[in-house]
């Protein structure tokens, strides 16, 4: 453990004070749901929500995508998010004119991947999911992004993820943690998935997290590990693979680039950083600063190396960019254990056997 990060765990100790007011905020405000005191609307519709209890990286955004492939294939699928950090407010819906600035990184990376599913983002979602149905009104189930901590709206099928090394039982409130809902809220979640795990994770440290997490009759735990696809030009598209002999410079701006380093540490000669803030909007001046840098790496076996997530920011220098080596890495998850068929299966099983009762129908009447 270096200085840094020795200070950075002091200081957010001292800082403990503002997390327990926090966490009594979040607390009476999860009370309040749980007593009807709030009320979270429920539709009579196939809602699957995908979130965590923390901030930062969990793969909230590839468990997203794994939905898609694998709902598409029976469903018609619509994606709903908050759009985090575009430069408009309220519902919009993606279209083939649709930027990244209008609806955020992420969501974008949904429409490029997946062209004919409706990509949708609001902050309100009570008010963006009727109108995502009014303007795709053929859509079967909407995937939720990021909406765990979001009670206005229920969903009928909540999967929680929690990354390996930083699980949600052994954390606390912000800012002296990581928690941005509270521990026991995980009771809320159908599935729980462990993400970011080592490939060989044995079956031993496996029933100890289970332990840890304590889960509830009802739920499910999964376990994923991270896999890299094949590396692809950011504007042709061309593949190529990453070598033994290349020297990478890394630029990207997410919130835990750490297993992207680890990858290139293990298959690359050497790299160098260019790191930003998540969610960081590029600009000339950013662009100008990776050119330097790559200019100062001499080898001839040398190219740049970004996230799915950062492309879809870089994209509008497509024309400067089309003669940098400037290579995308895709990223997924793959399930231990082979348990991604019972994954798959029981997610399915919601989207078909999903029933609205009149009784739902009912509250949702009196609300």
């Amino acid at each position: 453990m270096n200085f840094n990060t020795i200070f950075l765990k002091s200081f957010r100790v001292l800082l403990l004070p503002f997390a327990l007011l926090y966490g009594l905020i979040v607390i009476i405000r999860n009370w309040l749901y749980n007593k009807n005191y709030l009320h979270s609307a429920e539709f009579g519709f196939p809602l699957i929500c995908v979130g965590n209890l923390s901030v930062g990286g969990t793969g909230k955004s590839p468990m997203v995508e794994y939905l898609v492939t694998l709902l598409t294939t029976q469903f018609k699928v619509a994606t709903l998010s908050r759009g985090y950090k575009r430069k408009t407010t309220g519902y919009a819906l993606a279209d083939e004119t649709t930027t990244a600035l209008e609806i955020g990184d992420e969501p974008m990376q949904f429409h490029k991947k997946f062209p004919d599913v409706a990509v949708a983002v609001g902050e309100a979602r009570i008010e963006a999911i009727p109108q995502l149905l009014h303007d795709k009104p053929g859509t079967q189930v909407i995937i939720l992004d990021d909406a765990f901590q979001h009670r206005a709206v229920k969903a009928g099928y909540n999967i929680l993820l929690t990354e390996y090394n930083d699980i949600f039982a052994h954390d606390f409130f912000l800012p002296t943690g990581d928690l941005r809902d509270a521990r026991s809220s995980y009771k809320r979640a159908d599935v729980i998935v462990i993400t970011k795990c080592p490939l060989y994770l044995g079956d031993v440290e496996k029933n100890s997290i289970i332990k840890d997490i304590n889960p509830q009759p009802h739920q499910q735990i999964f376990f994923t590990t991270i896999e890299y696809g094949r590396p692809y030009h950011i504007v042709t598209e061309v593949q190529r693979d990453i070598t033994q002999e290349d020297e990478v410079l890394l630029v990207c701006g997410i919130a835990n680039p750490g297993p992207l380093k680890q990858y290139l540490a293990e298959h690359a000669y050497t790299y160098y950083q260019q790191d930003y803030n998540d969610h960081h909007i590029f600009t000339i001046d950013d662009l100008a600063e990776i050119e330097k840098k790559f200019e100062t790496i001499s080898s001839p076996g040398k190219l740049m190396l970004t996230t799915e997530k950062d492309a879809v920011r870089l994209e509008k220098f497509k024309d400067k960019l089309h003669q940098l080596p400037l290579y995308v890495l895709p990223v997924r998850h793959s399930f231990l254990f082979n348990e991604g068929n019972i994954f798959d299966e029981a997610v399915i099983n919601f989207v078909q056997n999903f029933q609205y009762t009149e009784h739902n129908e009912q509250e949702e009447r009196e609300k």
